[in-house]
């Protein structure tokens, strides 16, 4: 290693914390040593870069005084005129590339890496030169300048085993008409074309060009202009905090009401949160060592040519990270707001910065504990407030919004917030929609849902950690239950991986505990966190079908899996153009043993969407989420030292009096 080089790793060493985001510097670095040891071209371009995290031991090793593991990048490179497509790590300590490993993506069950940037502008370029397109869009009544306005979609391609799919680097493509450039192309779907593009061969492979479907025409934008006269008697709300937030800021580490974590992000799963743990008195314990969102997937509910193969997973094949929003002050987030830039890498593997990515601010969340006793006249109640840690990607027509949620009594919650534009379709005039809903005249939206994997690398209470299963059941009348009142609450615990893939049942109230076999709490049980769900719907699509096989993750609420660094995604590594099978479904064939164990908790939540006029041009925001609340894991309620403060903002409208007490 030269001189400069040592001395820009031992730079790193020192100021960059073994999970921290890389900066522009080390994306710079890393890609410019890769390049120059594999004397990387200008064909090359680079489909991921991200943090190669350390391993667990690792960094707790060096939480207890040890030294600093190495920093590492891992990239994934892809040769845009061959297709060929490898991985590789950079070691900025040393200096070097430590592994480079080409990708069998010609080989079953294939998968791509995902779909850059460079590739949808390319994707429209193709499309809109195939002569077969163009004369589709003819058939329907186009011009030729209103063809060159056509809004061209790259999509991701989903695998249905046919031979153009196989081993091709490729997206299918559905095209929107525009009368102008700046309408909301969504309202005027193109039915029945698709083209399967090659982007490697840099052309149209296959042609899909149904029954003539009149398009709608009628505009629906929703940019200011086109949007009803405002309303006039919304009064300003102001959230104001004269001393500023409670929580501290160090770099990417965050304390807040006894919580302390560090905030990490990928170009994959966007947001990531490190070392989730509680101060309690003077002791830091652990709960969650690294939770994020490493999947989701999009399937839909029309059997049509222009529906049928629609299976977005919006992490693997796109990158949630990627595509964050520069978030906006007053209209994102409200308060006193914490933002942090996040450094991104280019298809040419250049630097760039992300302003704003994550948000970090306060709330206040209603009552958090409250009594009056009226025989003694003790009436006692606090406010709760709870911690936002936020970003939004936006993937093509939908907009998610992921939050992180902090509570003063312990609870984690992730809540994801679905808005944007539904895909549509054209409806001939007289027919109906048999595949979703209609959401204006002439216009549908077809049904689908959307799945989540969170993936949770569960340390409560330190790495013995279990899984247990309980639902509530009544008791037979008996003499153990002569009224008929009584019900009990059953136990197992989960002793393997193949006992773990459960789905949640509202019926018998159905749920999970993540406790700590080897730490008791003050009544003699293990510590632990309850796993709070939605039973909703699971993946719909037919056992059997590539649709259900390539999203094997949807198909269980929960999963549980003894901690292995290789297994990072609920979908796998590449779930582009792949075939399926991948992911949880494959992790958990290995059937090891769980119990007491350094474990993950992967839970999939989701929406299953039908369309409703309410949901055009632009969709309310849909909740999905979960909770992790503490069960045992504190000895009592945990925020009975919140003050008694209230908000001397506070005015009672009636008489226009302040206050500030809450007893």
């Amino acid at each position: 290693m030269s001189e400069p080089q040592a001395a820009c790793a031992a730079a790193t060493q020192a100021t960059a914390h073994p999970l921290d985001p890389l900066s522009a510097a080390e994306i710079e670095r890393a890609t410019g040593l890769l390049g120059s040891a594999r004397r990387l071209g200008p064909d090359d371009r680079f489909a991921m870069v991200r943090l190669e995290e350390p391993s667990k031991a690792g960094v707790l090793a060096m939480s207890a005084g040890g030294r600093p593991p190495p920093r590492r990048v891992f990239i994934v490179v892809l040769n845009r005129l061959s297709g060929t497509s490898a991985e590789a790590v950079v070691d900025l300590s040393a200096g070097a590339v430590v592994s480079w490993h080409p990708l069998a993506n010609a080989e079953a069950p294939y998968g791509q890496p995902p779909v850059m940037v460079e590739e949808f502008f390319r994707c429209e370029a193709i499309v809109k030169a195939d002569a077969g397109w163009r004369a589709a869009m003819r058939q329907r009544g186009l011009s030729e300048a209103e063809i060159d306005l056509v809004q061209v979609d790259p999509f991701s391609s989903g695998f249905f085993d046919l031979e153009y799919e196989r081993g091709r680097r490729i997206v299918r493509a559905v095209s929107f008409y525009r009368a102008d450039p700046k309408d909301n192309a969504y309202a005027h779907p193109i039915d029945g074309v698709v083209a399967v593009v090659d982007l490697i061969a840099g052309r149209v492979t296959h042609l899909t060009n149904g029954p003539v479907v009149p398009i709608p025409k009628k505009k629906r934008n929703y940019d200011r202009a086109s949007l009803p006269a405002p309303r006039t008697d919304l009064r300003p709300l102001d959230l104001v905090q004269p001393e500023g937030p409670s929580f501290s800021v160090d770099g990417w580490a965050v304390t807040w009401q006894n919580w302390t974590f560090r905030i990490g992000f990928t170009a994959r799963e966007g947001l990531v949160l490190h070392q989730l743990s509680w101060k309690d008195g003077g002791k830091t314990r652990p709960i969650v060592y690294r939770a994020s969102v490493t999947e989701m997937v999009v399937p839909y509910a029309d059997p049509g040519p222009t529906h049928f193969w629609k299976s977005a997973f919006d992490a693997g094949e796109y990158g949630l990270g990627k595509l964050a929003n520069a978030l906006e002050l007053g209209c994102d987030c409200l308060g006193n707001i914490r933002y942090f830039d996040v450094a991104m890498a280019d298809d040419d593997g250049r630097p760039y910065t992300m302003k704003n990515a994550v948000c970090l601010h306060e709330e206040d969340y209603g009552i958090l504990w409250k009594h009056y006793e009226f025989r003694n006249e003790t009436y006692e109640v606090r406010r709760s407030r709870r911690l936002v840690i936020s970003f939004f990607a936006t993937v093509g027509n939908y907009d998610y919004g992921f939050y992180w949620y902090l509570y003063q009594d312990g609870s984690i919650q992730l809540e994801a917030k679905l808005t944007g534009i539904i895909q549509t379709t054209a409806v001939a005039p007289g027919t109906t929609y048999a595949h979703g809903g209609m959401v204006d005249e002439g216009l549908g939206g077809p049904t689908h849902q959307h799945f989540f994997n969170v993936r949770l690398h569960m340390m409560v209470d330190g790495e013995g950690n279990s899984v247990s299963e309980h639902e509530f059941v009544p008791r037979p009348f008996g003499p153990d239950n002569p009224y008929g009142n009584a019900f009990d609450t059953t136990a197992r615990v989960f002793a393997r991986e193949s006992e773990a893939a459960r789905e949640a049942d509202g019926r018998t109230g159905r749920y999970w505990k993540i406790t700590n076999p080897n730490v008791r709490n003050a009544v003699g049980n293990p510590t632990g966190y309850k796993l709070v769900v939605q039973p909703s719907p699971l993946m719909l699509a037919q056992e059997g079908s590539f649709v259900r096989r390539r999203g094997g993750f949807a198909t269980r609420h929960l999963w549980v899996t003894p901690y292995d660094p290789a297994e990072k995604y609920a979908s796998g590594d590449y779930p582009n153009v792949h075939a399926g099978g991948d992911g949880l479904p494959a992790y958990i064939l290995k059937d090891r043993p769980i119990e007491n164990r350094d474990i993950v908790v992967w839970h999939s939540f989701g929406h299953t969407h039908v369309c409703k006029p309410e949901d055009f041009p632009v969709m309310p925001v849909e909740y999905a989420g979960f909770t992790l609340k503490p069960n045992g894991f504190f000895d009592a309620n945990p925020a009975l030292d919140l003050p008694a403060g209230g908000n001397a903002a506070s005015i009672d409208n009636r008489t226009g009096e302040g206050g500030d007490c809450c007893h």
